[in-house]
């Protein structure tokens, strides 16, 4: 890894890490009980089946879709390369005997060649800083016929309707102040992240879709993140209920050949 590269990942480390004691408060990253635990635990459900498994799941923050695996009879391991959010999650999940939280990179996990079912992330592959490395890294330790399961979107711009929905919500906030906890996707920090990123001009489905196959996965397939959004907007205010439309999110599934034994 070169020095760029290094500075990159210890800037993104540090960015994460100060948001850990806030970052629960943040719209659209708890999942609570309700319509949206739900919805999640049905898109993960459909994507690797009701049976329990074996799970890693990478950049786990503060454990919410941990909890989601959880929930579902899972056994996870969660890694993050932010000790501030890991001591976040183990928190959360203290005594759960069924979850393994370590400290460790989602490009390179360090995990053992096919010891996995199904490899989970949400919002991680935006924020890859080699994307091939990585997936070559997630095909290698899951087992023949494991499932890997994507959750990510395009943030570097707001759809059509996603721009009018910024401007309600900014005519919004004029009244009620500014959300110091949302996700700071225009703060200067971030912006400097993103623009150093692989993925800086967006993480679309259509630029993912070619790097995944040429990692070795087949069984492609973009199921509907609309039930997610959906259930978030169940309980939220009118400014959260708009920021669901801001962005195209997406839902990635692919599977690592059955017959590979490589």
């Amino acid at each position: 890894m070169d020095m760029c590269n290094h500075d990159l990942k210890e800037d993104i480390r540090e960015y994460w890490s100060k948001r850990s004691a806030t970052f629960d408060l943040a719209f659209g990253h708890r999942i609570p009980q309700g319509p949206e635990l739900d919805a999640w635990s049905a898109a993960v459900r459909n994507a690797i089946g009701p049976e329990p498994r074996r799970v890693l799941e990478l950049a786990c923050g503060t454990g919410e879709v941990t909890n989601v695996l959880l929930s579902l009879g899972h056994e996870v391991t969660a890694l993050d390369f932010s000790e501030d959010m890991l001591g976040v999650a183990r928190t959360k999940h203290a005594g759960n005997a069924r979850v393994r939280f370590v400290l460790a990179d989602a490009e390179r996990t360090m995990e053992p060649d096919q010891a996995y079912d199904a490899v989970i992330c949400r919002h991680l592959v935006w924020t890859l800083t080699e994307p091939e490395q990585a997936l070559a890294d997630w095909f290698r330790v899951l087992k023949p016929g494991g499932r890997l399961l994507v959750f990510d979107g395009d943030w570097t711009k707001p759809t059509r309707l996603g721009r009018l929905a910024v401007l309600a919500v900014g005519l919004i906030e004029r009244f009620v102040g500014h959300d110091t906890y949302y996700d700071g996707a225009m703060s200067e920090k971030h912006a400097s992240i993103m623009t150093r990123l692989p993925f800086s001009d967006g993480l679309t489905t259509e630029r993912l879709e070619p790097l995944v196959q040429e990692a070795g996965f087949i069984e492609i397939a973009f199921p509907s993140h609309r039930p997610i959004a959906a259930a978030q907007r169940k309980n939220a205010d009118l400014r959260n209920r708009l920021r669901t439309l801001f962005y195209r999110r997406f839902v990635l599934v692919a599977s690592r050949p059955a017959d590979d034994a490589s």
